[in-house]
């Protein structure tokens, strides 16, 4: 009996022995990790704390914090890194560093888009199929992306605004959070889809608003299929779910909307698809999608590198691709253009220097006597220095996706910094952090658009703000629609601004914008009251 009890405790010790050199001495003492410094004490031996501050909807602001106190370089898990130094960043974003498995949640019907595609090969094969027409040089010169804009600013929106400047609705005004999604949806379903075929969200308010509470459950609710995947499918297939069932349904429908655009394309897989004769219902995208896959196909077939996914179910791949970028498009500008209009409705004299500099376009998008006005030169439009100044500080103080973007570091090991990083590490940098940082933004919390004017600083300094700028992130795979959401921004508040004036009537919660991966007013709305100026 004492025997058995000695070989009991001598199991017992080595088993604790095994387990605190595993969890407790490798990790906090041999791990290479264990230089770097630990944003809480428990950062080395679980990941509880970063799952519970990211549960918490805090982790922007609470590593943020911690970064400020430690330096650019912190431990927040086991096995998990966050940056927020701009050589670093460079080295993990330009360096090629693939995606981890956090990104398969936006494995839309279970087939990767270009957006959650983990290996950077893939990626990289993915995006060369449609890069083009996102580029800056097409959206300017596209006749069919000046049609549809020209719909939709003059035919759609510019009525809205107008309309609520009647004596009945003016008291109240109008909620432009929704107004301006509304404006994005048709935006960027018309580039994708053709005007015809797209949505009209501006005219069916309706189906607009179950829309976003449709989009709210999804955007909730990722939290445990993106940290704990494993465990939440599980859980999911014995019948005890972490998200509520409600959740899925919304997922769902949204996911059978997008197929329904899809399907109204005819369910035409060749290319070269058009909708119509009209320039305004040219499917963009979809085209350049449709056609480079088909390309891909006719020229490696089966030795693609997207044979397995986007070769073999291009239906399903088609739809994955579409509607990650209309959710995406769709919400990143509108929540910059509702942070915009917020922002220039604090001053009457910003929106009659911004007024002045619209006019001085020409043509201008001043409303004549018949309500109409003329569509202004793009790249005139693009290069006016006070709305490109009040838009990029919207984008750095207001940032619709201040969340991490996570990374993992390459099987052989990397430099981050002065430190060593073995590989398969999760690494991430965010858009809240950088924008931040006191030596590029002085007083960072302050909204000022005179920072991006060109008379603001030096060069160097102009320079360094440009390339701490992380709106759309950075490297090979930043925001593909970065262009577009530049431009059609640029054209809303032109149309707007040149007319109107906005003035606030409710903001209740939007100084409290939301710490997660995007970033939503607390209330989700914003009231402004508008008034024609007298021309």
């Amino acid at each position: 009996m004492v025997h058995t009890n000695d070989w009991m405790s001598a199991l017992a010790a080595t088993i604790f022995a095994v387990l605190a050199y595993r969890y407790v001495i490798c990790p906090a003492v041999l791990s290479p990790l264990s230089r770097i410094p630990n944003a809480h004490w428990s950062a080395p031996f679980s990941r509880l704390w970063i799952l519970w501050i990211r549960r918490a909807h805090r982790e922007n602001r609470t590593l943020h914090s911690a970064h400020r106190r430690l330096g650019p370089v912190i431990r927040v898990g086991p096995n998990e890194l966050s940056i927020n130094d701009f050589d670093c960043v460079r080295t993990v974003y330009q360096g090629g560093f693939e995606k981890p498995s956090w990104y398969s949640v936006f494995d839309n019907y279970g087939v990767p888009c270009m957006f959650s595609a983990r290996p950077a090969a893939e990626h990289s094969a993915r995006k060369r199929l449609i890069s083009h027409v996102y580029s800056k040089s097409y959206i300017q010169s596209s006749t069919a992306a000046a049609a549809q804009s020209r719909a939709i600013i003059h035919d759609r929106l510019l009525p809205i605004i107008e309309a609520s400047v009647s004596e009945d609705q003016k008291p109240h005004g109008i909620d432009i959070y929704s107004v301006f999604m509304a404006a994005t949806m048709d935006f960027i379903a018309s580039y994708i889809f053709g005007l015809r075929n797209g949505t009209d969200f501006l005219g069916n308010m309706g189906y607009r608003e179950h829309f976003l509470e449709l989009y709210r459950a999804r955007n909730d609710y990722g939290y445990y299929d993106q940290e704990m995947p494993q465990l939440t499918m599980f859980c999911r297939k014995v019948g005890i779910p972490f998200c509520p069932k409600w959740v899925d349904s919304a997922n769902k429908e949204l996911g059978e909307w997008c197929r329904g655009l899809c399907a109204k394309m005819g369910n035409v897989l060749d290319p070269g698809y058009r909708s119509g004769k009209e320039p305004t219902d040219e499917p963009i995208v979809w085209n350049a999608l449709v056609g480079g896959l088909h390309k891909e196909k006719m020229t490696n077939g089966e030795a693609s590198i997207l044979y397995p996914t986007a070769l073999l179910n291009r239906e399903l791949s088609v739809a994955s691709e579409l509607l990650d970028h209309v959710l995406a498009g769709q919400e990143t500008a509108g929540l910059a253009l509702t942070y915009l209009s917020w922002r220039l409705s604090q001053s009457l004299e910003l929106q009659a220097q911004l007024r002045t500099e619209l006019l001085s376009l020409s043509p201008n998008m001043r409303l004549g006597e018949n309500g109409a006005s003329a569509m202004p030169n793009l790249r005139q439009l693009d290069n006016l220095p006070l709305l490109h100044a009040v838009l990029m500080e919207t984008l750095r103080r207001h940032a619709p996706i201040p969340g991490a973007q996570p990374r993992q570091t390459p099987c052989s090991g990397c430099q981050i910094g002065p430190y060593t990083v073995p590989g398969g590490v999760r690494i991430a940098a965010s858009a809240y952090s950088l924008h931040r940082d006191e030596a590029v933004f002085p007083d960072p919390e302050r909204w000022d658009h005179t920072r991006w004017l060109p008379s603001s600083a030096n060069e160097d300094e102009r320079k360094q703000r440009n390339r701490q700028f992380w709106a759309f992130s950075s490297g090979g795979r930043m925001c593909i629609g970065s262009n577009f959401a530049m431009h059609e921004m640029k054209l809303i508040i032109a149309a707007i601004y040149s007319n109107y004036t906005s003035h606030v009537v409710d903001d209740e919660g939007m100084e409290n914008q939301s710490d997660g991966y995007t970033g939503r007013p607390e209330h989700e709305r914003l009231f402004l009251r508008f008034e024609r100026v007298v021309q």
